[in-house]
């Protein structure tokens, strides 16, 4: 990091830790019918806080489309935006690596909440490369990301207890949903054969879908995607592909696609065909307006395009 860069993150961290959030001194009872300002780091965070908050909140999600939170940096405006936040919901487990320090800071001087670190310590996954930390991704086990609804609730509802019965009731309601998305993508991965239940991607987001749903995973990098492949990975995954004849890997729609198109060169060079079986979402929801724009259409779109493909149905090239 560079000189100028680590005197920007403390100015950074100085305005912060000077400023409170929201009004200044107003309290949680004071809150009234005022709606509150929510900033959350990602877009599966920010939905997340709309299903909860309702009409009660208005949300800013600072990570939108297609972008990376292992890379992300905070900007000035950033700054600005988590400084006039009543509250502020982040995803926690180092997900937001560059920001970590920024977001441990606010939390003695805002409310804040790391959903994820709700979830019961012995369902997380840590691998071994992480060095006795999590697996941050766990988003993708819906069962797991009822745990974060929770979470979002009891913020809510701690900071603004006037309006907590209905913090509680769009939770439930909204966990009841999780629950049928989790139903339906048990049955939909079950007309995949077993042999080829096996999802290639970029990075490896996917190990808490795979366990959920009995699906085995294959990533190219490792959990977070600031770890670059080398040769010999490309070659490992490639000769996996090959020998297993998986029909089709897939391209994340956070992650430059360069590297899967050179491990479907690589398999090809095997003497097997493995088809690009379409886009799916890891680290960041799709736009605004589209299925993949909510975090119950993002799991259906690539259950949907995960399971299809697998199958030999519907795979097109990117």
């Amino acid at each position: 990091m560079t000189l100028r860069s680590v005197m920007m993150l403390m100015l950074s961290v100085m305005l912060l830790a000077g400023c409170s959030g929201g009004d200044g001194d107003e309290t949680s009872a004071d809150k009234g019918d005022r709606v509150l300002n929510v900033v959350a780091t990602t877009g599966q965070v920010g939905d997340l806080a709309i299903s909860v908050g309702g009409d009660r909140v208005k949300v800013v999600s600072l990570m939108g489309p297609g972008v990376d939170p292992h890379l992300y940096k905070a900007s000035a405006g950033d700054v600005e935006r988590l400084r006039k936040a009543d509250v502020i919901f982040f995803n926690g487990l180092h997900l937001e690596a560059k920001m970590g320090e920024v977001l441990e800071r606010l939390g003695s001087r805002q409310p804040t909440a790391a959903v994820a670190e709700a979830i019961p310590e012995s369902d997380l996954l840590s691998p071994a490369e992480f060095e006795g930390a999590h697996d941050p991704h766990v988003w993708f086990d819906p069962t797991l990301w009822s745990h974060a609804v929770d979470a979002v609730a009891d913020k809510l509802a701690e900071i603004d207890p006037t309006h907590a019965d209905g913090y509680r009731q769009r939770a439930d309601a909204y966990k009841n949903e999780i629950a049928e998305l989790h139903a339906w993508a048990v049955a939909e991965v079950a007309t995949v054969p077993e042999n080829l239940r096996v999802l290639v991607t970029a990075h490896d987001a996917f190990n808490y879908f795979g366990r959920a749903y009995g699906v085995e995973v294959r990533g190219l990098q490792g959990i977070s995607t600031a770890t670059e492949a080398g040769t010999g990975d490309v070659q490992d995954l490639a000769a996996f592909i090959a020998g297993r004849k998986i029909p089709a890997l897939f391209v994340e729609s956070s992650v430059s696609p360069r590297a899967i198109e050179a491990v479907r060169e690589a398999v090809k060079s095997r003497g097997w065909n493995v088809s690009v079986g379409g886009e799916i979402f890891s680290d960041a929801l799709g736009d605004a307006g589209t299925e993949a724009g909510t975090y119950l259409g993002m799991v259906r779109h690539n259950v949907r395009t995960i399971t299809a493909a697998l199958r030999g149905e519907d795979t097109h090239e990117h």
